[in-house]
């Protein structure tokens, strides 16, 4: 190959690479969901959820409670997510809130994440990983119960 061409393919490489990146997002703390602080593993839900009631069409809706996941040093972490009619309206955090360090507001974040995604399919938060794939998990066991 010629040496124009080289450069070009080189620079239009480069550049798809950097529009592929994912800006990172500020924290808007302010408008996530409200994230219920571990008093305690205390649910109203049962282990395997309560649907409130499917939809006609058999999209789920009701609250279902995600598995206990250990998540390291950062200790265990599980969700329970409100779905209405096969959409994902809440996570509540029921353990794994932290009061201090990296992952201080990693619980908000990745909730703000997962209603915006409508799925685990969450970026995990820098400094939090641990927390983050222990959110991930349970939200996804979450999921998979809502869904059938």
């Amino acid at each position: 190959m010629s040496r124009p061409v080289m450069a070009t393919t080189a620079t239009v490489a480069g550049v798809v690479l950097i529009l592929a990146l994912k800006p990172q997002e500020s924290p808007a703390v302010a408008s996530a969901p409200p994230v219920r602080p571990s008093a305690g593993a205390s649910t109203s839900a049962p282990p395997g959820g309560s649907p409130s009631g499917a939809a006609d069409s058999g999209r789920p809706s009701g609250t279902f409670t995600g598995d206990t996941v250990n998540a390291g040093q950062g200790g265990a972490v599980q969700v329970e997510i409100t779905m209405n009619q096969g959409r994902l309206t809440a996570v509540d955090v029921l353990q794994g809130v932290h009061e201090a360090g990296p992952s201080a507001d990693a619980m908000a974040r990745l909730t703000q994440e997962a209603l915006a995604a409508q799925s685990a399919r969450i970026d995990a938060v820098s400094g939090a990983t641990f927390t983050s794939e222990g959110y991930v998990s349970s939200l996804q066991s979450a999921l998979d119960r809502a869904s059938g």
